[in-house]
């Protein structure tokens, strides 16, 4: 579950990253804790949407308007959003609203940004996602594809950037996820309750010190916490760097193949996942076993359901990477 996390915020590309679980088991608390890992950006001062001043190509139609007339955007550096969506959010807190009233009276389009602006350039956390509305799935699907938010009303138009990292959680147990969202997710990881007695002894004493003085909790583990954060930058620097050759790329093709993985998706998020594990690790060339290490996150949940398969998708995957990629069943069940 971290590792896709850190994945995911050294390359946004991949897709975003969905977590089933057992309840308890520190899904929502993991996601949370993206804040603080991630290191500031530089955002256009005074806009709504947190426009990245050196991309004008997707820029929001007032800093367009600003730029274009030769004004001179001033930026500021701001905290990544890590935006949480509710599940009881309706359409308009979720989308934004317009003020028709000032619209028709001024002539000015007075609009109220909703969670998918303040989550452009971050990221959008949906708890229990599997609950969520049909119809806020549409709306979160149309922006994922496009990178823009819509809203029109009384034949109004506004137009806002909304490129953001979908991350969501949820139980099993609770409900499946529509086929058209959860395909959209890059990495998938699955949960479960720790057995070992040991870890789950020091699970309830570091939650005993973390309640009683938390500040101090934090501080002891602020050289862990700098030590990630630095090499995240590292990583997302060097990402443009890191080259995957086409015998990988073939290998990953035959993979999905043997799978019947259906589409192209499976493929593009290996390639992805697996440049940010060699950014992650200060290496430059994709090897074999980075993409084994996260063949089971990207195509565990687009795999084909078959009611008469016993052996557990998780595994069925490493199997088949194993073969195709001839590495050892102890990294295999590492890997897992």
């Amino acid at each position: 579950m971290k590792l896709a996390l850190l994945l995911a915020v050294i390359d946004s590309h991949i897709g975003g990253v969905i977590v089933f679980g057992h309840r308890g088991t520190g899904k929502s608390t993991a996601v949370r804790s993206l804040a603080s890992l991630l290191p500031p950006i530089q955002r256009v001062a005074g806009c709504l949407f947190g426009c990245d001043p050196a991309n004008s190509a997707h820029f929001c139609d007032d800093c367009a308007a600003r730029a274009e007339s030769g004004a001179r955007l001033t930026s500021r550096k701001a905290p990544v959003s890590v935006v949480d969506l509710p599940l009881g959010a309706t359409e308009d807190r979720v989308c934004g609203t317009l003020d028709i009233e000032r619209a028709l009276v001024e002539g000015k389009k007075a609009f109220e940004p909703g969670l998918l602006a303040r989550a452009n350039r971050g990221f959008l956390y949906i708890d229990e996602v599997n609950l969520l509305e049909d119809h806020l799935v549409d709306v979160l699907l149309d922006a994922a594809a496009s990178g823009r938010n819509v809203v029109e009303r009384e034949g109004i138009s506004v137009n806002h950037p909304a490129e953001f990292v979908l991350v969501g959680s949820g139980n099993p147990e609770e409900g499946d996820l529509r086929p058209q969202l959860l395909d959209r997710f890059g990495l998938f990881t699955q949960i479960e309750t720790i057995t070992d007695i040991n870890q789950r002894v020091e699970i309830v004493q570091r939650r005993d010190r973390f309640e009683r003085d938390p500040l101090r909790f934090a501080a002891e583990y602020e050289g862990e916490q700098d030590s990630l954060r630095k090499r995240l930058v590292r990583a997302r620097k060097l990402l443009s760097k890191v080259k995957m050759g086409r015998d990988l790329l073939l290998k990953t093709a035959e993979l999905c193949i043997a799978l019947k993985v259906d589409g192209h998706r499976g493929e593009l998020s290996i390639a992805r996942a697996a440049k940010a594990v060699a950014a992650l690790e200060g290496r430059l060339v994709v090897e074999g076993s980075d993409v084994v290490r996260v063949a089971v996150m990207a195509l565990r949940h687009r795999l084909r359901k078959d009611p008469l398969d016993r052996v557990d998708s998780g595994r069925r995957i490493a199997q088949a990477a194993g073969a195709v990629f001839d590495i050892r069943e102890s990294l295999l069940t590492a890997v897992e």
